[in-house]
Parts: C-alpha cells; structure tokens; sequence
C-alpha cells in the first residue's frame, strides 16, 4: 500500500524594515533569508504622518528611500510591500495575510520604537509568530559595552575607549541562494500615504545614492576633516547623517571603510557618538523629553525672542546663519547647531525641549537620539561634563567663520560686510543693512543663566 506523505509546508518569513532601509549589511534581511521564502514590508504608522506639522523634508527623503529600496529588492528578485496603518496592527495583518511563521526586524530603543516592538511582541506571542529582533541602526548595540558600576556609560570619552576597542560583528551578507514571496493581496494605503507617496523628491534620499556619497567623500575628502570639521563655511562635513538615520547606509559599513583610509580618527569618533546616545537611549528613553540631569531650570517664556531665533533675527549674525540654513536646507552644519543651541537655551534661557521640537521639525537627519540628546548636551542637563559651558555667538563665528562666509551666504543683507565687522556689525551698520539689533547683550544674559543655575 503506498502512503501519501505530506511535504512540510515551507517556512515563511516578513521582513519588516524600519529604520534600516538598505539590503547591504542588513542583519535582518539575511537571517530572513536564510532557509525561508520572504516578503518585505514596510508600514507608514499614521501617528507619525498624520500630526499638525509633519516633518516634511525627512518624509521626502523617507519617500526617496522607499522607492529605491524597493528598486534594490527587485533587483534581487524581490518586492517592497508598502502598507499603512497602525504598525504593530498592520505588520500583523500582513504576517497572516502571507502565513508568516515569524517576524525579522531591526531592533530599536526610542519610547516609540520600544513601544510599538512590545506590541508586536505580544501580538506574536498571541498568534504564535516568532519575532526575531536583530542589530543594524548602530555599531555597537546598547547593552554590549557597559560600565562596572551602573547599567550605561555617562560620560563619552570612557565609552569611546571601550567602543573603539570591541570586537564589532560581522557585517551581514545575503545568502547565496534566495527566495522572495510574491503577494497579489491589496494592503491599504491611507489617504495620508499615498500624498506622501506623491510628494517632490528630496532629490538625493536611499542606498544608492548614500553609498555613491560616502564612497566620493572618503576618497576625497576625508583626510581633511580633522582640520575642516569645525569650519561651516567650508562644507566639508560628509553630509551622511541622514542616510544613516534612515539606515540608507549602514553605519559599521562605515567606520569599516573610514578607518581605511588616513585621518579619520575623529570622523569615526563622531560614529561613537551615535552609539553613545543610543545606549543612553536604550536605558533611558525618557530622556528624549525629560532631563536626564535635573539641573531644577525654571525656564523662561518668551514667544518673542523664541519667534525670532526660529527665524534667524536674532541680531547675532552665526546664529541666525544657521537657522535660517536649517529652514532653507532641513540641515545645519554641526557647530552651528551646537551654537544656535547654546544661545536658545543659555542666552535666552528657553526650555531645550522647544527648541529641539523645532529642529526635529525641520532636520533631513532628525534623530531622535542625536538630536535630543545633543540639545541636553549643549543645555547642560544631559551628559557634558562641563554642564554651565557657554558658547559665545560672537567669538564662535570669528573663530570659525573668519572671513565671514557663511553668514554672507545665509544672511545676505550683510554680504558686503568685511570680517571686522560681519560677526558684531555696529548700529549704525544694522540699520542701513536691514539687519536687527541683538536681541540680548550676550554678557548680561550668561550672567542671569549662571546666576539662575547656582540657585
């Protein structure tokens, strides 16, 4: 008698990308890959398209990403499935709709992230889906590296010593023989998606062209960076914060390659600190809105001066240089925003969370970690071991801007200005230029700042 013996039914697995859309160095997407047909995914959350003031300029880049994403993947073979809905809802509904066994994803440490990863954890459990959470959005992953004292490293430069000298994982490679899933199911699409899906390019968003920038700047211009880094008129940052905010490239990839190359210590110091912020992060997620060191600041209101440094009026030249190339650019060269930082909260003593909001509202690379994270830095409530540091306005831009540059590009009405007196330009010169008066005198507001922290 012959016995029909039943095929086991192959396992199946979604990919569900989030915050690492690339297929290079992609430890998620190769563990789904390994030994099982796989579908692609990736969710539009409505809570983060739908507020009042979308951050629209990483949302086209986020659009970009996607669509070249998903071009890498069919070139593989594969497909990007592009749903809407509520996340940990929607990954779900796609995961029956396939009959996914179980769930690859790139593990994260925001409240938000954590957050809609334990709901999906506990929708898996409930449906008997396997979640498997893998690195990828950093170098070293939170929790590796920790001090003997205490479960994350305060200060950075013992982090950094730690860091530089771990064995890094082995970056991810796509297994030699694959298998993608094709789906003829309709997944829906929110009225809100489909405009964000039809809105003008970035121009410039996803892997390929990510990989094509990091490749050009590390071959040309790297080994100047340790004597331009500070320099914003120069421009010669690698301008790569984006595409690894959104995982375009992955940042081990990164220090790999940038540590072959001469000169770039301190580029590869400034990767660490992401990883640094993330493992804060991932330890305390309340500090993307809370103090992580309680200084007791009872900060000022103050709408007028707030209008006027989001808008680049504030009559300091270096300060409203970077805020308005944040409004023209959605990005800003990183000593500026340290600067611009500085003069919000301890010139005009405003609360950093206001002006953190307004920065993630317009940064390309609007990281909830760096960003938050930095602005504590520069408040003094997060992890700057100098935390009354003061940064004058004045003195930053004739250090770093000499020649005036930069503030002659952003802040036009000053253009034919000399150095003696672009960075400070007397009253007489303001009012012919069309140029504001200082809305604080830096000396007297840092002294108020000092005196309001020793209370």
């Amino acid at each position: 008698m012959t016995m029909n013996v039943q095929e086991p039914k192959p396992r199946i697995s979604l990919m569900v990308f989030t915050r690492d859309l690339r297929i290079t160095d992609n430890p998620a997407l190769s563990a789904s890959l390994k030994n099982t047909k796989t579908y692609c995914l990736f969710v539009f959350d409505d809570s983060l398209i739908s507020g009042s003031r979308p951050p629209l300029n990483r949302l086209k880049f986020l659009k970009d990403s996607l669509q070249d994403l998903a071009l890498s993947l069919k070139s593989i073979g594969g497909e990007l499935i592009i749903a809407s809905g509520k996340w940990a809802d929607t990954v779900l509904d796609v995961a029956k709709k396939i009959h996914a066994s179980e769930i690859n994803i790139a593990d994260d440490y925001s409240t938000y992230a954590t957050n809609r990863i334990t709901n999906l954890e506990n929708y898996c459990a409930a449906n008997k889906i396997t979640l498997n959470k893998h690195p990828g959005i950093s170098i070293v992953e939170p929790g590796v590296l920790a001090p003997t004292a205490g479960s994350e490293y305060k200060i950075f430069t013992p982090y950094f010593r730690k860091w530089i000298n771990a064995s890094w994982r082995r970056q991810a490679v796509l297994p030699k023989t694959i298998e993608f899933g094709k789906t003829d199911h309709q997944f829906s699409l929110s009225q809100k998606s489909k405009d964000l899906l039809s809105i003008s390019s970035s121009g410039y968003g996803g892997e390929t062209s990510g990989s094509e920038k990091m490749n050009q700047w590390l071959s040309r211009s790297s080994n100047a960076y340790n004597s331009t880094k500070d320099v914003p008129y120069l421009d010669s940052t690698s301008h790569l914060s984006a595409f690894l905010h959104f995982g375009c490239i992955s940042p081990l990839n990164l220090a790999i390659q940038a540590q072959s190359f001469p000169e770039t210590e301190n580029f590869v110091r400034q990767l660490c600190w992401r990883d640094f912020f993330l493992q804060i992060l991932a330890v305390r997620p309340d500090a993307s809105i809370n103090d992580y060191r309680n200084r007791n600041d009872i900060w000022a209101k103050d709408p007028e001066s707030f209008i006027a440094w989001k808008e680049g009026k504030t009559g300091f030249p270096l300060v409203d240089a970077g805020m308005r190339q944040l409004k023209a650019e959605g990005f800003m060269h990183n000593r500026t925003r340290m600067v611009t930082a500085s003069f919000l909260v301890k010139d005009l003593y405003l609360d950093w969370r206001v002006g953190a909001s307004h920065f993630m509202e317009h940064l390309i690379d609007g990281d909830i970690a760096n960003n938050q994270l930095g602005w504590q830095w520069v408040a003094g409530t997060g992890t700057d071991s100098n935390p009354h540091r003061i940064l004058n306005p004045i003195r930053q831009s004739e250090r770093f801007d000499p020649s005036g540059s930069y503030i002659q590009k952003w802040v036009p009405e000053l253009s034919g200005l000399t150095p003696k007196t672009i960075h400070d330009p007397p009253l007489v010169i303001r009012q012919q230029c069309g140029y504001p008066e200082q809305i604080v005198n830096h000396h007297d507001a840092v002294e108020l700042f000092r005196n309001r922290r020793a209370r």
